[in-house]
């Protein structure tokens, strides 16, 4: 009798790992299953799922193919990694697609079952490259995925097509056991997704154990891999993506405002799934309306907002071009409105499910006439949740529509979100008006008390929340200019050229004036040495912060500092920004940001841009920083190299 000696277990810092295939072949549901275990493992992690914006593109083609990348660790990571160290292609059009982004050393895990000459021509071979040599730099696993599941399946009754079907479970199985990830929760979802269709549910039950089972008994793969959970603050953790965390964001400021809260939307990609996720708690006081089209989408949260209700309309940019004409009346009428733009590639429909930040100066500008409001931008997937919380604040407050800047790569992306107590989250007041605010003197020389709807709070400039249906607070609301300032807050219509000035600045004021209650903007610093700042906005803070640690790492000086509010800007920022010889930009866009810092402070905020819908990588990000720190002159103070750096890479992914 002979006994099995288990295969050896190699430590892992770090693994990037990406799931490619064709758009049918399930790799967002496996890249998804994958985090969720490695979620519940308790590691650190950032995902980007990729995939096409049409609903079925050609099969076998380089346009159709969809992948999934996670990045997981045992320390704390801010990208979903540049370059996968296990790819896993599900045909020849996936591998053609992923293949450059690889190093020499990556694994390759390759289905053969697809690689016939046909598709081998359709994704633009004229050889098979897993015999012709041009895989020689990678470790090449080729394994007959499907014929494995179809096998694993066969006492199921499942056609041999459908029995192919759950060759991405037996993907993740052996992926699952490589890395060794618990499946329990895999199990458990399959039973309850399939659970009305028992054979399709035990055939991918089938093929998940039997991809580990293959990767436990196959002496193709002789060594596993074991990622150590990532040290974290205690309390509770989840998964989350960022348009579920915007959600419970807005949720979230419904609770601590006491509002219902109503949201209309029209479908957009990539911002349907908060309309999709609010869709599901009505029991928590929330009404959601899909509306006909963009414009009806903002017209019935504007009216929810003036009805006392916590208004939010969801879209991306095109959504907010057609969104702009209410946007102004929203501005107009000083009600309070959050605005969430999910941005994608552009213009027009341009890349609906690639990401890009190119809606900064439409968020500011993009209305006519002198129309302000506050923007604010998350940072993270997790981070979308504080954003909403914090447009909702800044709304109700200060009586205006606020933007809040989501991308497509927070919206999909996913990472570990510690679940905040919602007792302890600051309560926002509403401060609905109640009864008269004025005594005016009567033309017979009598006094009354009357309810300006223009009178101001002091402190906040914000008019008076008046819902309908209360007596005492009647008043006139609607699009043509008001008088609304001290001397007169009546409300009544105005055409005097001297009341449109005022109104007109008063309404700028009201914006600048929630700096006021925005703390100033932190510096990473750690020397206080560095002569070359970083700023970004939004969903570069991950690239940024990777490549400042690397170039950190190279003994190189570098400050960082990122920006949640764009509109006003942080009251410090112009001191901030002066204190550097040298301030770079990063954006996905064409330097929207340096163009707002350089108008405001006169400073050269020179832009760095990028708009391949896609976010920066952290390698390149390193570049742009050693590139502008050697026009400075800047040498590292320690013989660190980047061959070194890569070469700690590749060690990292087990090679």
């Amino acid at each position: 009798m002979t006994v099995e000696t288990p295969k050896p277990v190699e430590q892992l810092e770090r693994v990037v790992i990406r799931f490619a295939g064709d758009s049918g072949d399930g790799m967002q549901l496996t890249g998804d299953r994958f985090t969720q275990e490695t979620a519940v493992f308790g590691n650190d992690l950032s995902t980007l799922p990729s995939f096409p914006a049409e609903i079925r593109a050609p099969a076998g083609t380089i346009p159709g193919v969809s992948s999934f990348q996670l990045h997981f660790a045992s320390r704390d990571i801010l990208t979903p990694g540049d370059h996968p160290h296990v790819l896993v292609a599900m045909n020849p059009a996936a591998l053609r697609a992923n293949v450059a982004d690889l190093r020499p050393g990556a694994t390759i895990i390759v289905d053969t079952h697809d690689f016939t000459a046909r598709n081998l021509a359709k994704a633009g071979y004229d050889a098979n490259p897993l015999d012709d040599g041009s895989l020689d730099d990678f470790t090449v696993h080729a394994i007959d995925l499907t014929g494995i599941a179809v096998a694993a399946t066969s006492e199921f009754g499942l056609s041999r097509k459908d029995a192919a079907r759950s060759k991405n479970m037996l993907a993740l199985g052996l992926l699952s056991w490589m890395y060794g990830r618990p499946v329990e929760g895999t199990l458990s979802h399959l039973a309850s997704k399939f659970a009305g269709r028992p054979s399709v549910r035990d055939a991918n039950i089938a093929a998940l154990r039997a991809g580990w089972n293959f990767g436990e008994t196959t002496e193709a793969f002789a060594v596993r891999y074991e990622v150590e959970p990532a040290a974290a603050a205690p309390g509770r953790y989840r998964n989350v993506t960022g348009n579920t965390a915007l959600s419970y964001g807005i949720l979230a400021a419904g609770d601590r405002s006491g509002l219902p809260v109503f949201l209309g939307a029209y479908p957009i990609t990539p911002a349907s799934d908060v309309l999709h996720e609010l869709s599901r708690h009505k029991g928590l006081g929330v009404t959601t309306f899909q509306a006909e089209d963009e414009i009806a989408g903002i017209g019935a949260a504007l009216g929810a907002a003036y009805a006392g209700v916590l208004g939010v309309t969801i879209t991306s940019g095109p959504g907010i071009a057609l969104k702009s004409e209410a946007i102004g009346l929203a501005v107009m009428l000083e009600l309070p409105l959050v605005v969430v733009d999910v941005q994608r590639g552009g213009p027009s429909t341009g890349l609906p499910t690639k990401t890009e930040q190119a809606d900064l100066l439409q968020a500011m500008y993009g209305r006519n006439g002198e129309a302000p409001l506050p923007i604010v931008a998350p940072r993270s997937p997790g981070d979308c949740f504080d954003a909403a919380l914090e447009a909702a604040r800044i709304a109700i407050t200060y009586r205006t529509p606020v933007m809040l800047l989501s991308d497509g790569y927070l919206a999909n992306g996913s990472e570990p979100w510690r679940i905040p107590e919602i007792a302890a989250l600051p309560r926002i007041e509403p401060a609905f008006a109640t009864g008269p605010n004025r005594r005016v003197v009567e033309k017979d020389g009598s006094l009354s008390d009357v309810f300006w709807p223009y009178l101001r709070d002091e402190s906040t400039l914000a008019r008076p929340w008046a819902p309908p249906g209360v007596a005492g607070l009647e008043h006139r609301i609607g699009g043509i200019e008001k008088a609304g300032h001290a001397e007169n807050g009546t409300g009544d219509i105005s055409y005097d050229p001297a009341n449109h000035d005022r109104m007109v600045r008063l309404r700028q004021a009201k914006v600048d004036a929630v700096a006021e209650s925005v703390a100033g903007v932190e510096v990473d610093d750690p020397s206080g040495r560095a002569r070359l700042l970083m700023v970004g906005w939004g969903s570069t803070y991950g690239p940024i912060g990777a490549g400042v640690r690397r170039v950190r790492d190279l003994g190189h000086d570098v400050a960082q500092v990122h920006l949640r509010h764009l509109n006003p800007f942080p009251t410090n920022l112009g001191e901030v920004l002066r204190r550097y010889d040298k301030v770079l930009v990063p954006e996905m866009n064409l330097g929207q940001l340096s163009l707002l810092l350089r108008a405001k402070y006169l400073v050269d905020a020179q832009p760095l841009t990028s708009v391949r819908g896609m976010p920066f990588g952290a390698e390149e990000m390193e570049r742009l920083i050693l590139d502008a720190l050697a026009d400075l002159g800047e040498r590292p103070h320690r013989s660190t190299t980047l061959a070194h750096v890569r070469r700690l890479d590749l060690q990292e992914a087990g090679k």
